[in-house]
């Protein structure tokens, strides 16, 4: 479906001042919509995967461990695939306001991609570069979007999700995610970020039960968090119907594909930009977070892939 196609379909959460803005500036953050409810269950799976990954030493295919992650004193990146490891988060996804909020924006048939559970932990939580999304899994249109809960209050110091706005409607072809040797780095070049005006970027900072909602071509990222407080952020990427994906999903989740609200599409929608493609994900995925963590690790200059966001402004 097109912008306009979904707009003309009566909303069922959002007011149409907040739909238009959306696909305006290629975002939106939206409070008091996920209730106290929802948030104990999800704050409590989430304390469970902490306390599993203690027994954990090294980064696999569920946790993504910053190097100082311990048994006593555990420190994550990212759960991958969280709806596969507690049922609440599978629930949430079908059950809550969410999906119908991410209805009023991609059409009424959605369809799930993926989730994941990003942590920033308090004094030293990582930074994510400014990037898109799109590239790591491209679809046939660009309806694809990623709503965070906010599971605590999330306030400016602890990184929260940045994004620059308009920059999901750039004109001509996709800046790059691959450096000037062609190795992909999932992230913008330094000259792109700079072109792109950082000092405008938005941070959507909120409280518990907090909604962000970024499109895939939104620009976006995060700065450290230095703060005393941790920030678990959430994370679903939903589509809709009618956009396939051209690429394995590097994730491989269980419900890929699954219908959320709605009914399946019979005819796929292809919008006429081209999307640039990442490497060969059946062959290895590596995630933003690995990436960064190899180009450190490597001594990789910045202009490798793009400033820090907390050096050009903030960003996910």
């Amino acid at each position: 479906m097109t912008p306009e196609q979904i707009l003309a379909v009566p909303p069922r959460v959002l007011t149409q001042a907040q739909r238009e803005f959306y696909f305006a500036q290629g975002y939106l953050l939206v409070e008091n919509i996920i209730g106290e409810d929802w948030l104990r269950q999800l704050r409590a799976a989430t304390q469970e995967l902490v306390e599993r990954s203690r027994q954990v030493q090294q980064s696999d295919a569920i946790f993504d461990l910053e190097p100082d992650h311990s048994a006593a004193h555990p420190r994550l990146r990212r759960v991958s695939n969280p709806t596969e490891h507690h049922p609440a988060f599978w629930a949430y996804c079908n059950d809550s306001a969410m999906p119908d909020v991410v209805a009023d924006l991609v059409g009424p048939d959605v369809k799930f991609h993926h989730s994941k559970l990003n942590f920033k932990w308090q004094r030293g939580g990582e930074a994510v570069k400014w990037h898109y999304d799109i590239s790591f899994w491209p679809h046939t249109n660009y309806s694809p979007l990623t709503v965070g809960t906010y599971l605590y209050d999330c306030g400016p110091a602890q990184g929260p999700l940045g994004v620059i706005p308009r920059s999901h409607r750039l004109d001509g072809p996709m800046l790059s995610q691959y450096d000037a040797q062609g190795r992909w780095v999932g992230c913008l070049a330094e000259h792109d970020i700079a072109a792109l005006d950082p000092a405008r970027a938005v941070y959507l900072d909120g409280p518990a039960g907090a909604l962000t909602l970024h499109n895939c071509r939104t620009v976006h990222g995060s700065a450290r968090n230095d703060s005393d407080l941790g920030r678990p952020l959430l994370l679903y990427t939903l589509t809709s119907a009618d956009a396939f994906p051209y690429t394995v999903n590097p994730l491989k989740p269980l419900h890929d594909q699954q219908i959320l609200r709605g009914q399946r599409a019979r005819f796929a929608h292809h919008d006429p930009r081209p999307c640039l493609l990442p490497p060969d994900w059946s062959q290895a995925y590596g995630s933003i977070f690995s990436l960064q963590s190899a180009a450190a690790a490597t001594g990789a200059p910045p202009s490798r892939g793009v400033a820090a966001p907390g050096q050009t402004g903030h960003g996910e």
